[in-house]
């Protein structure tokens, strides 16, 4: 047996080991992950696009693109929510890790006359200064992260917003697969989402409650690799939002229950934070 798949099974992962392999920039699975996010229906990679027309219209009654106009969208995907925004009435700058993504936003820009700026690079890598009114992290990206990259993040964005400038981001709260238990289950592909390669998957659950943090992990074994894909999910509670964005300097820490302004509620599966520098 493939010793190296067996090194993966036989061992629960670290909090936050990170992946073995690419993934938001591999070159095979971002094609999967464009048509996710270009599904008008699909709340995959991208929210269904009904709950995104919501999501514009009520950030653009907090933060009005006539006063605060300079908005950064880190994690654009695609350009979907950068093209409402800039619908809108922001000056739009998108930003993400994935090249197909940026290729396409910035076709689909070009296409319709969109004067929209966007950059290819790791949102933790950023390094602006007072630059923005508001900058937005929308679909629960930021449980993806270490508790350090978290910390990072949130370094950099209050550094790239203005003075009074707004940050909004959504996260999964600790009711998200609460009663969900551990599993492991394994499926053969002779092509497919991760791999265009005849080849192995075996899908892994794990719960790392004292963290608050969910792993799904893929390992994916063809003829020629064996590479291990860890989807982290940080789980949130208030408490801990109100101290980590203070930390960093964030001030009027507003929670809703998602990014429409739907009121905040304890029993709900999505915080979304609204913060200002």
């Amino acid at each position: 047996m493939n010793e190296q798949l067996l090194k993966y099974l036989q061992k629960r992962p670290k909090v936050y080991e990170p992946s073995t392999a690419k993934f938001w920039d591999d070159e095979h699975i971002s094609k999967g992950m464009l048509e996710a996010h270009l599904n008008p229906n699909w709340d995959a990679a991208t929210r269904n696009h009904e709950f995104v027309e919501k999501s514009v219209a009520w950030l653009k009654e907090c933060v009005n693109p006539k006063a605060y106009a300079n908005l950064l969208d880190i994690g654009c995907g695609p350009g979907i929510y950068a093209e409402k925004f800039y619908q809108s009435g922001y000056k739009v700058t998108g930003m993400d890790f994935s090249k197909r993504s940026i290729d396409y936003a910035i076709e689909s820009a070009n296409s319709k006359n969109f004067d929209i700026r966007y950059i290819y690079q790791n949102y933790l890598e950023m390094d602006f200064q007072n630059e923005y009114d508001i900058i937005t992290l929308i679909y629960c990206d930021f449980g993806a992260l270490s508790t350090m990259d978290r910390q990072k993040l949130l370094n950099n964005v209050y550094k790239a917003l203005k003075p009074n400038g707004t940050f909004v981001v959504d996260v999964f709260s600790t009711n998200f697969n609460q009663s969900k238990k551990e599993e492991q289950s394994w499926s053969y592909h002779d092509g497919g989402y991760w791999s265009e390669k005849p080849h192995a998957c075996f899908e892994s659950f794990y719960r790392y409650d004292d963290d608050n943090t969910l792993l799904d992990q893929y390992i994916v074994l063809t003829n020629d690799d064996t590479n291990c894909y860890n989807i982290w999910n940080h789980l949130f509670t208030t408490d801990e939002l109100i101290k980590d964005f203070s930390d960093a300097g964030f001030s009027d820490i507003q929670f809703f229950g998602d990014v429409t302004g739907n009121n905040y509620s304890e029993n709900g599966d999505v915080i979304c934070v609204k913060a200002k520098k």
